[in-house]
This record gives structure tokens, sequence and C-alpha cells, in this order.
């Protein structure tokens, strides 16, 4: 890994102690230009994850906390009536940053989590008829409880295949807590950190990830996993041509993370879990396996080339 990663991801372990597996995808997710969906229980670090990231890319953050109430105006902004031009005025919303974190999304009603596809996919928004650029990067690192939990509304697909990544991060083991517990507060330690890079510096990364070498071989193989999702009967839909472009330039940046310069069959395995999961649906309940157990399935029914 090159040494500016290293950086972030070890400064981000010491605060996130424990859960260096899903930094690193989380940094991935970052250099392939996507998104990041962290799905937990409350009070196991999504939230600081996303701080700490954002702290030590040197990224403009912004959070937003979702709610039942939030409306779509109070994400994207909204024009007001300047008396001194007698004209309107836009006042951007908090969207209009490098990294939005999107704390708690599912408990927010669908129409407040529409305002965020135009801006997660096209990295623009549109309103009163006019069109925005957002700033370069732009990432989106949302949070939410689980589904069983009081006052939360599903993600629609449409939402969910917007993110190219879902991670849990779970209970840390004893030595991780104990860690945490003899430590000091974590909201202090991150207002600590000094940037690692730059958001120029980053673009530059994620432009590297993309031009890692992919052999046909390797695509046969991710096209292979692909089609057995489609083809197995157990699953009610595969995953789509952008689920595969996820796939691909995530494994991308996985070896580029990795210090190499062509992808491996092992890069897509490693990445498969968080891409893949929260697109397949079972109709035998395979998709409620655990991400590890369900992408296991695919490796081991999926050949390599």
């Amino acid at each position: 890994m090159s040494r500016p990663l290293a950086s972030v991801v070890s400064q981000v372990d010491h605060i996130v102690v424990g859960k260096q597996r899903q930094i690193s995808l989380s940094l991935a997710c970052l250099l392939a230009r996507g998104h990041l969906l962290i799905e937990d229980l409350p009070g196991v670090g999504k939230t600081t994850l996303a701080h700490a990231l954002a702290k030590s890319l040197g990224l403009d953050f912004q959070r937003i906390q979702f709610t039942s109430d939030l409306l779509p105006a109070d994400i994207l902004g909204v024009s007001v009536f300047d008396r001194d031009t007698s004209s309107f005025k836009f006042h951007p919303g908090p969207v209009f940053s490098n990294v939005i974190l999107a704390d708690e999304v599912n408990r927010a009603t669908p129409k407040a989590q529409s305002a965020l596809l135009e801006a997660m996919e096209e990295h623009q928004v549109t309103t009163e008829g006019q069109t925005r650029r957002l700033p370069e990067p732009f990432f989106v690192i949302a949070t939410q409880n689980p589904s069983y939990q009081v006052g939360t509304f599903p993600l629609p697909e449409s939402q969910l295949d917007r993110f190219l990544m879902r991670i849990q991060l779970g209970y840390p083991d004893t030595e991780a807590e104990r860690i945490l517990l003899e430590g000091r507060e974590r909201r202090d330690m991150i207002a600590d950190l000094a940037p690692v890079l730059s958001a120029a510096e980053l673009i530059q990364l994620q432009k590297r990830a993309r031009e890692v070498f992919a052999a046909p071989a390797l695509l046969d193989y991710v096209q292979a996993l692909i089609s057995y999702t489609r083809e197995c009967a157990d699953f009610v839909t595969g995953l789509s041509p952008r689920a595969g472009l996820f796939l691909l330039n995530a494994a991308r940046a996985w070896a580029f993370m990795d210090g190499r310069r062509e992808v491996i069959p092992e890069d897509v395995q490693a990445v498969l879990p968080s891409v893949a999961e929260h697109r397949l649906h079972s109709v035998n309940g395979l998709a409620s396996l655990p991400s590890a157990e369900l992408a296991q399935r695919l490796i081991e029914e999926v050949a390599i080339p």
C-alpha cells in the first residue's frame, strides 16, 4: 500500500479500533469514486468512522441528521428573497460539500431519501429548474440502523444500488474494547487528527486506481459471477450491469491499495461481499445470511477461468 494510503488506514484505525478491514474497504470505496453505506446497531462507531475518514483525507465535511420530518430542501438548499436586489438568492444546502454523512439515512421518509439520488449518480443537483455541479471529490457515507428498529423506512432498491459498498462494523473484540475503555474520548481524538491527503492528491489517486489493468481472463471471472446471480434460481434478480462495473472498480481500487498494477481474482473476492450482498434478493432466504457467507457461496460455485 502506498505510504499516504497506509497512513490514512493507520490513523483511522487508532480511532475505530480493531476494524482495519472495514477501514480498508471504506477507503477502497472512496478510491473507486463510489458511495458507502454502513449498516449496524447504534453505538458501534459508524459515525466515528465517517468523521475520521473525512478528517484524514482533508476534505470538507457536512453531516445531515436524517429524521422523519426532513425535507429535500433541507439537503439541497433553498432560494430566499433578497430585498436589496429584489431577487431570489440560492442558499446551498449541506450536500454542497466533499464528504456528506447521511446519518441514520433510513429514519427519513422516501421523499427525503430521494433527494440524494441525482447527487450520488451524477454529482449534481437540480433545484428550481437549475442544475448545479457538486464539488469534487464527492462522497456520500450513509449510516443506517437495522430495519427492525422502530422509526425506520427501508431504502428502496434504486437508492441501495447507488451505494458501491455496504459494510458492517459489528462489536469490537475484547482487546479492542479494552483499548476503547482505557483511551481518550473519540471526539477529542478526531479533533486532533491531521489531514494526510489533500483533495487534489485524492483525485490523482482515484485516477491511478482506475488505470489498474484488468486482464481479459479477469473480466471473464467478473462476468461469470454476474451471470451466476442472474441464472441461479435462488435469486429473484441478479446483479445489474452497474453492479458489475462497481465490482470491477472496487477490485481495481483494492489492487491499487495493495501496491499492484493488475487485478487478480483475489481482489474481486475480497470486495465481493460488500458490493454484492445488498443487491441480491433470494427466494429462499439466502440474502438474509451474513454477507461473508453469501459471498462464499458465489466464490465456491463460480470457478476462476
